[in-house]
């Protein structure tokens, strides 16, 4: 069925004014309550810019990314939607800088946030939920997404940090007519629709644990694990030598953190000169973990939209945020036909990330998202 509230497209053209141009003729609608688009990081992002900036006249958030999602994926382009006024309402908030980020700041945009709702009086997880573009080099995802996660009041968040192809040279955000960094967009999303918030992995808990006894979450660095330096020990853990850890080893077994019922994904980046190991997460001391096992990373999907294919009768709009180190695995098992199929049956716009937000934490190598439709039981 056609989509009546949302408008999606993809654009690969790199001229930055035909880009906004294309973008805007796929998605344009009357009475465009907000338009939320992602972007190669290899445009003239202060061109690109302007031309949004000069193009809408709604409100505009997005950000750079690791690769683009649309019905394929795509490299140096850009994808957006467009939310009909009609049924969403999009509140953006600048956070910057993100250093000085606290609860009283957080309070701060929760407030001022609220202050704006139109299709509810409160703050009400069932009509609407928080969605977060942040910087992805900051290294402070933790510290934004726990501290506004505080404040929403049991809204959900969904969220992602933005990427720059693979440079880790510089992640932006845009809001109001620029793109920048050392910042978070936070929005809250208003809809008279039904949605469902949802996170993906095809990891699970292996019988390997560690439980780390030295460690710098600040910079995200392990020195030690089960007291001993930490690339040896997680090389021994796996059965391997230290001078074996590359990056398509880490990659293959990230480590897992259970919290309550549910377990969450925590990938590392690098081995250190000095031993230790830096991960794509904060890791505290104490923390007990367990090397994950992969599962097929089709089949977690393909179960996950079809369990969203019978929650709703209608699916208007998806919109993810799926770790970069699964699109590289997407890429080398050559997989990208098989999910491509699967995430168009959900309507689905995204981009790859470096990390992902889901309520209150900040995780890797997981598909964040949220789908908008019509739920069967309604039906």
């Amino acid at each position: 069925m056609k989509n009546q509230f949302t408008k999606i497209a993809e654009v690969v053209t790199t001229d930055e004014k035909a880009a906004v141009r294309e973008l805007f003729e796929g998605i344009y609608q009357e009475e465009m309550g907000g338009v939320i688009f992602f972007c190669s990081a290899d445009y003239d992002l202060d061109k690109l810019a302007c031309e949004i900036k000069e193009t809408f006249s709604c409100p505009v958030i997005g950000c750079t990314t690791a690769g683009e999602i649309g019905t394929r994926y795509i490299n140096g382009g850009m994808v957006g939607v467009s939310l009909s006024s009609k049924v969403f309402r999009l509140h953006p908030y600048m956070i910057t800088p993100l250093k000085g980020f606290d609860i009283a700041y957080a309070q701060e945009v929760a407030d001022a946030l609220s202050s704006e709702l139109t299709l509810s009086a409160t703050l009400d997880p069932n009509k609407m939920f928080g969605f977060l573009l942040i910087d992805g080099l900051s290294v402070l995802e933790e510290m934004v997404t726990a501290t506004l996660h505080n404040v929403l009041k049991g809204v959900s968040l969904i969220g992602a940090s933005a990427g720059d192809s693979l440079n880790f040279s510089e992640t932006r955000v845009y809001f109001n007519g620029e793109f920048i960094s050392d910042a978070a967009v936070f929005s809250l999303i208003e809809t008279s629709l039904d949605f469902e918030t949802f996170k993906i992995q095809h990891f699970v808990p292996s019988e390997m644990d560690m439980v780390i006894t030295e460690a710098d979450p600040s910079q995200r660095i392990v020195y030690e694990i089960d007291g001993g330096p930490a690339g040896e020990e997680f090389a021994k853990i796996i059965g391997l030598d230290v001078e074996e850890l590359t990056s398509q080893i880490f990659a293959m077994y990230p480590v897992m953190l259970q919290i309550g019922e549910d377990w969450y994904v925590r990938s590392i980046q690098k081995t250190n000169d000095d031993g230790s190991l830096t991960f794509f997460c904060a890791i505290d001391e104490g923390l007990p973990l367990i090397v994950a096992k992969g599962v097929g990373i089709v089949d977690t999907l393909k179960e996950k939209v079809k369990e969203l294919e019978t929650d709703f009768s209608e699916i208007e709009l998806t919109i993810g945020f799926d770790c970069i180190l699964r699109r590289l695995e997407i890429m080398e098992k050559s997989l990208s036909s098989d999910v491509e199929n699967e995430l168009r049956k959900i309507k689905f716009i995204g981009f790859s990330t470096f990390g992902e937000q889901f309520n209150s934490l900040h995780v890797n190598q997981t598909l964040t998202g949220v789908t908008i439709g019509y739920h069967s039981s309604k039906v």
